[in-house]
């Protein structure tokens, strides 16, 4: 299993479907989500801690466990098929563990609202997990002073309408 947690929540740009980004803690690889516009607003809650006046329906199902003394261990996104995904909540109850079938949004929303860790299986993490390559830093070469004093020299004899046009031209 990898660990992960919620990066982004936002549009895809292609489709502007709602998606929601989770990475690994490392931010090495990540995975988009596609999900409805409510459990985008409902994990944008999550993430931002938002307390509404009353409750919304993955705030009453926590409320709810939390009455029963049920607690969220973790969430666990274990397959991937058809493009959709297929998650568990993962419960502690007095009498054992319970796996709860569920879609992933909604999971995610209820582990934002709960401090639950979100994981991936190691098949999706095979199947889905996007590797974000490592930016090398521009070699950049040292400026010498005639350079320096040449573009001085440009600039003396350029207007800022001049300078402008150029930058638009």
């Amino acid at each position: 299993m990898v660990r992960m947690k919620v990066k982004v929540v936002g549009l895809d740009q292609h489709t502007m479907v709602p998606v929601v980004v989770i990475t690994d803690y490392e931010e090495k690889g990540f995975i988009p989500i596609m999900i409805g516009v409510w459990e985008a607003t409902a994990i944008s809650q999550g993430l931002e801690g938002q307390k509404l006046p009353r409750p919304m329906t993955h705030d009453l199902f926590k409320n709810v466990l939390d009455a029963l003394d049920v607690k969220i261990d973790r969430i666990l996104i274990h397959d991937l098929r058809d493009e959709t995904y297929y998650a568990r909540i993962c419960l502690k109850t007095k009498d054992g563990e319970l796996s709860i079938d569920a879609r992933p949004s909604d999971a995610i929303a209820l582990a934002l609202r709960s401090g639950a860790p979100i994981y991936i299986s190691d098949e999706v993490a095979e199947q889905a997990l996007i590797s974000i390559k490592p930016v090398k830093p521009m070699e950049m070469k040292p400026i010498d002073e005639e350079e320096i004093a040449e573009f001085r020299r440009v600039l003396e004899d350029l207007s800022p309408d001049e300078f402008l046009k150029k930058l638009q031209g």
